[in-house]
């Protein structure tokens, strides 16, 4: 078995449900007392937040990359980054290891491919939404058509995300909201839609839309388990 190598703590409440799907992925294909070999290298989200905050991606990429060669330096044979929005810097990551890193939007677009859908939408931070790293990624490597909330809708869903999911703060209002901004997206061609923040399946769950809903953070999870073995 392959050792995982996890940059994690943005936030922590999303990397706790990678340690539980990549060790409940193992054990499914496995069995017995079978779980993952995993290096974790948790980062302090205050400062990748300040960083996000005042548009400082190069001293963000910087901070990744450390965290990348630590976990190639204690023998992880690959990585993830357990977060959407800093793929921004993944490039930079890449560039600074010799072990592969595993893009979370590939598995999400080989999984919407392999689906047969073409138009989707995509929730995220107002950077993921907004910014052309993830969703020009969907659309140039995968021909996926992707779909964004309205301005208004970006800011509510990216509030949601920094206030109360990255607390541990799970509101029904907050599910409610973000149902109602789904149906919007699905009366304009959605045909799915990618929870597009490693958070966000804390909040929104398959039951809760009409549409096929793609986890990001349980589809990179499995990438990972499925690559260490």
């Amino acid at each position: 078995m392959k050792t995982i190598g996890l940059i994690g703590g943005m936030s922590w409440e999303s990397t706790l449900e990678y340690y539980r799907l990549i060790n409940e992925r193992i054990k499914e294909r496995l069995g017995g007392f079978h779980s993952a070999e995993i290096a974790l290298r948790s980062i302090d989200f205050a400062e990748i937040e300040d960083m996000q905050t005042r548009g400082d991606w190069d001293a963000a990429a910087a901070r990744l990359v450390r965290a990348a060669v630590e976990l190639e330096r204690g023998g992880a044979d690959f990585a993830l980054l357990c977060t959407n929005t800093m793929h921004k810097v993944f490039d930079a990551i890449q560039a600074g290891v010799r072990i592969p890193l595993i893009h979370i939007a590939d598995v999400t677009g080989r999984e919407i491919r392999a689906r047969g859908l073409t138009r989707i939408g995509l929730l995220g931070t107002k950077f993921t939404m907004e910014q052309d790293f993830y969703k020009g990624k969907l659309e140039k490597d995968y021909g996926i058509e992707v779909l964004v909330p309205d301005p208004g809708e970006r800011e509510d869903v990216h509030r949601i995300i920094y206030q109360e999911l990255c607390m541990g703060v799970v509101k029904g209002a907050s599910r409610d909201i973000y149902a109602a901004i789904i149906r919007r997206l699905q009366a304009r061609g959605a045909q799915g839609i990618v929870l597009g923040c490693t958070e966000i399946p804390l909040l929104v769950k398959q039951e809760d839309v009409p549409i096929p809903v793609f986890d990001t953070t349980a589809l990179h999870a499995r990438a990972a388990a499925d690559a260490a073995l």
